[in-house]
């Protein structure tokens, strides 16, 4: 019985030796298995995943490629053939995939003839063609036409030029979407000229907008859109060279299909490996075997991505293979594992029946050295927790000591330091030699003369605790040190005072921080001085001394004169420059005693008390004028820059300290309107001005839309036939309180605040629709010349500004004069030069008001596309009893014929006045002789009236000569 019992239990070994084995052999081949379908799956997603990137790589290089061309129309205006050729034709050669670049030019109805003339010259014969079921014919009349104006190369591409896409709706909804997204868009599939497959291309279209127009919203994009510009690519092509610049279609193993689409449509296929069906085949289900050593035996990749609006679909497959060569690994682990599970069956049998004989002997011995070797087990794991925690507590110690800051510090009964640890020479830089045996007051230098050494000195005397305190001594290599440390006093077991301890830290940094920040707190971070903040301190003292010792203090207010030009001309680094110049140059030229403070922008503060060493007077103003205008070298150019000073006296004015700044500020801007470039002292006069100069602000904001602002017109009259021929617009304004306010009441504060722009384009406006009114009654094609402001002439819109208006009142161009100063330009001449010629080439009529009063150039006067002089009525008010003037008006005048300019002579209030000017050609004239300006009911009236001079008679008998 116990034998049968023996051979069962044997048999029950080897077979669970064996099912094991061979399940551990199953599980191993499945799993190398899966590995290998892993690796093989892995490979072949990395081979798809390159050949994906390229083609959209490529995709996207189209499309950069045309957003590059179709900023050389934004940067160039306009781009002639010869550019468009030099620009695109790299472009071509590093992407040979593009088959042309082009641009489609709109064109209207009424350009039709002109542009096929001009398309003829280049290639004769060419007409405006359109596509019509796969054929060019000629195009039809229609409103417009958007045809390839530029095409780039010529060559193979003949077919297309001339063509008009505007009948093509797939090429018109891209386009349209490039407007409302300015980004460039791609169309659908759509069939060539130059390709005589149907439907094997596309274009990558951006639109070209007219240079200057408003581009915020589509639709001032469509309103602004005078072209686009294309990129005309195969898509079968594309993908062929993306593909074979990367050497990508080597691998026969791997194929692909793209499709110009969200999805997989054979209708939209473009491009198919060689080699590969026409659509991609569905995935295989494999074998039994197949699926249980690699389920995935058929691998496809799919991909969509959008490119410039247009989604492209590509789809990756790897092509079928062979089992046994991707699974050698699997089916090597299979045999092998059955060869060993038979191996290990008959071991474990042999393994079996030696057990049973040890088995007994074993279990002897087990139970004696299992308690034995438990109570070991116990011991070691005892110890090994003992020695981790008294390493773990090292370790923080060492790590504490390490990271502190801080460092120890002992003192024996006489208060001598007897022993410093933690790193006091690395963490304070101070040896612990030097404090070893020396009390506090005896290593730091001064501290028994203080008041807060003193009072330490007591409180460790009285065997005090102490915190916090903070004291600065020099270190070895002589740099200041603040140091704050803390200590508390020992005793021993019989109260008996033994020592101090404590610890001490470096806060060297801590101070510095809070010196620099007080500093920056109180001090301008550009130039180093005052700010507004101690400038009132540094005030206050000021008129506290002048109290105490009954002696004047001066407050100067100094404003740069054109510090904004400086900005704007030269950048805000080089103003900063110049600021930090000036500031220097004040310093110098002022006493120590004194205090220059910056108070914003390009504005100083100078304080000066007098005091018996030097009396305050004028000298001392114009010498800060003086050390102000020495010339400052910015970069390669050298400037000269003047001031603008205000001074406010205390106590003459009576004035508070608070209001002493206000009234230099209003003495300032006194100085400023007298001309700049010089002071002036602060009376109470200035202070009505400045308060009246709040007053006609306040109201002048209010004006435009309270409608308080007219037009009166002064005619302009011929000298030769006595006939009005136009009238200059002079604003004036009504207010309901103020009554009528002159306009050298109110212009220059306009000019200030920017008012000035609002007021002159409602000048503007208005004057044209008065004019277009008088014209549409009969009463003349008049000229109406309205003046325009520095402001105005700087703004950007300029340009189209006067467009709207001229479009809006329907005024003729021609109708409308300009008028600017002299000084308006001459600070800038060669932007000046580009505005006058984008004014004139509108078609208004441009004027030089006041000329001969300001410093314009001769040489540059030849260079402004100028109509007309205008004399200024200084010169011609005494032009019949001053020689010097009557030279002068026929100078200009002569001058004025040589350039083919007209003259107008203002300010004509005497019949002897108007006979010189006509015996020296004069042209035109106005003044009070003729008419003084009129309100536009009034100028009607002498309109219709007919009124005139007499005609000139030396005119007349030149033309019957």
């Amino acid at each position: 019985m116990p034998r049968r019992r023996l051979h069962l239990s044997l048999a029950v070994a080897a077979a669970l030796t064996l099912g094991g084995a061979l399940a551990a052999t199953l599980a191993v081949s499945v799993a190398v298995g899966r590995l290998e379908s892993g690796k093989v799956a892995l490979a072949f997603q990395q081979r798809a995943g390159v050949r994906v990137a390229a083609i959209h790589q490529g995709l996207d290089e189209a499309v950069e490629v045309l957003t590059v061309t179709n900023q050389l129309f934004g940067a160039v205006q306009p781009v002639t053939r010869d550019q468009f050729h030099d620009f695109t034709t790299p472009l071509l050669a590093r992407y040979p995939f593009i088959q042309a670049f082009n641009f489609h030019r709109r064109v209207g109805a009424a350009e039709r003839v002109s542009v096929e003339a001009e398309l003829a010259a280049i290639v004769p014969g060419v007409r405006i063609t359109e596509m019509v079921g796969g054929h060019r014919s000629v195009a039809p009349a229609r409103a417009f036409y958007s045809i390839v104006d530029y095409l780039e190369p010529m060559a193979g591409n003949e077919a297309a030029f001339g063509l008009d896409v505007a009948p093509n709706t797939r090429v018109m909804a891209a386009l349209e979407r490039a407007t409302v997204s300015g980004r460039a868009a791609s169309t659908d599939l759509i069939s060539l000229a130059q390709d005589t497959r149907s439907n094997g291309g596309f274009q990558v279209i951006m639109p070209v907008y007219r240079a200057g127009a408003p581009l915020a919203t589509a639709a001032q994009r469509r309103a602004a859109r005078v072209g686009d510009t294309a990129a005309i690519i195969r898509a079968g092509a594309l993908v062929q060279k993306i593909l074979d610049g990367g050497k990508l279609q080597t691998d026969p193993s791997v194929q692909m299909w793209v499709y110009v689409g969200a999805r997989a449509d054979p209708a939209r296929l473009v491009y198919a490996s060689a080699g590969a069906p026409a659509a991609p085949p569905p995935a295989l289900a494999g074998s039994r075997l197949e699926r249980w050593l690699a389920p995935d035996t058929r691998i496809s990749v799919q991909h969509t991505r959008d490119i410039a609006g247009q989604p492209w679909h590509v789809i990756v497959g790897q092509a079928e293979r062979a089992l046994l060569p991707d699974h050698i690994g699997s089916l090597s682990c299979l045999l092998g594992g059955i060869l060993f599970s038979l191996l290990m069956t008959a071991f474990v049998q042999t393994l079996v029946q030696r057990s049973r004989r040890v088995q007994r002997l074993v279990n002897e011995r087990t139970a004696d050295l299992k308690l034995s070797n438990q109570r070991l087990i116990d011991d070691v794991a005892a110890r090994g927790r003992a020695e981790h925690a008294l390493q773990l507590s090292e370790q923080r110690f060492r790590q504490l000591v390490a990271m502190s800051s801080d460092w120890y510090w002992e003192q024996d009964a006489e208060l001598r330091f007897v022993n410093i640890t933690g790193g006091i020479d690395e963490k304070g830089g101070m040896p612990p030699e030097r404090l070893i045996g020396r009390t506090r007051w005896e290593a730091v230098e001064g501290m028994q003369a203080s008041a807060w050494g003193q009072a330490h000195i007591a409180q460790v005397m009285a065997h005090e605790p102490f915190e916090d305190l903070e004291y600065a001594t020099r270190d070895d290599f002589g740099e200041l040190r603040w140091f704050c440390v803390n200590g508390e006093p020992l005793f021993d077991e019989r109260g008996n005072f033994s020592g101090y301890r404590g610890t001490g830290t470096d806060i060297t940094a801590r101070k510095l921080t809070e010196q620099r920040i007080g500093h920056i707190a109180q001090h301008d971070v550009l130039t180093g001085l005052p700010n507004r903040s101690l400038l009132q301190d540094r005030l206050a003292e000021a008129v506290a001394y002048s109290a105490r010792s009954a002696r004047p203090v001066w407050v100067m207010l100094v404003d740069l004169d054109r510090f904004k030009f400086v900005n704007d001309s030269m950048g805000h680094k080089a103003g900063d420059v110049l600021l930090m110049t000036i500031a220097a140059r004040l310093r110098s030229a002022l006493r120590d005693t004194d205090t220059v403070a910056r108070l914003s922008g390009d504005e100083f503060v100078v304080i000066l008390a007098e005091h018996d060493d030097e009396q305050l007077a004028p000298d001392i103003v114009q010498r800060l004028m003086d050390a102000i205008a020495q010339p400052v070298i910015l970069g390669t150019k050298e400037f000269f820059v003047t001031c603008s000073i205000g001074v406010a006296v205390h106590p003459p004015n009576g004035a508070a300290s608070d209001s002493l700044i206000e009234h230099a500020d209003i003495a300032m801007y006194r100085a400023k309107k007298l001309g700049r470039n010089n002071f002036q002292f602060y009376t109470p006069a200035m202070n009505e001005e400045a308060m009246e100069r709040v007053r006609i602000e306040s109201a002048l904001r209010n004006a435009l839309e309270r409608n308080e602002f007219v037009l009166h017109y002064q005619p302009q009259v011929n000298l030769a036939s006595g006939q009005i021929v136009g009238m200059e617009a002079l604003i004036r304004w009504q207010h309901p309180e103020l009554g009528v306010v002159a306009p050298s009441r109110f212009i220059s504060v306009a000019e200030e605040t920017g008012l000035i722009v609002p007021i002159g384009a409602w000048v503007m406006r208005t004057a044209c629709r008065q004019n277009k009114q008088w014209q549409d009654a009969g009463l003349g094609a008049l000229r109406v010349a309205v003046n325009l402001s520095a402001r105005q002439f700087a703004a950007p819109d300029l340009l189209a500004d006067i467009t709207g208006v001229l479009e809006q009142t329907g005024l003729a161009a021609a109708c409308l004069e300009i008028e600017l100063t002299e000084s308006l330009f001459m600070s800038d001449v060669t932007t000046a030069v580009e505005v006058l010629h984008g004014m004139k080439s509108l078609g208004v009529n441009l004027s030089i008001d006041d000329f001969g009063t300001g410093y314009s150039s001769l040489s540059y006067l030849s260079r402004f596309p100028i109509d007309v002089l205008k004399i200024d009525r200084s010169f011609v008010s005494d032009i019949a009893s001053d020689a010097s003037d009557a030279a002068i008006v026929a100078s200009i005048i002569a001058l004025a014929h040589n350039l083919k300019l007209s003259v107008i002579a203002e300010g004509v209030e005497t019949a002897e006045q108007l006979d010189y000017l006509r015996r020296h050609g004069c042209d035109e004239m106005q003044g009070y002789y003729f008419s003084r300006p009129l309100a536009a009911d009034h100028f009607e009236h002498l309109l219709r009236q007919r009124a005139c001079l007499p005609p000139d008679p030396a005119a007349g008998a030149v033309r019957a000569a």
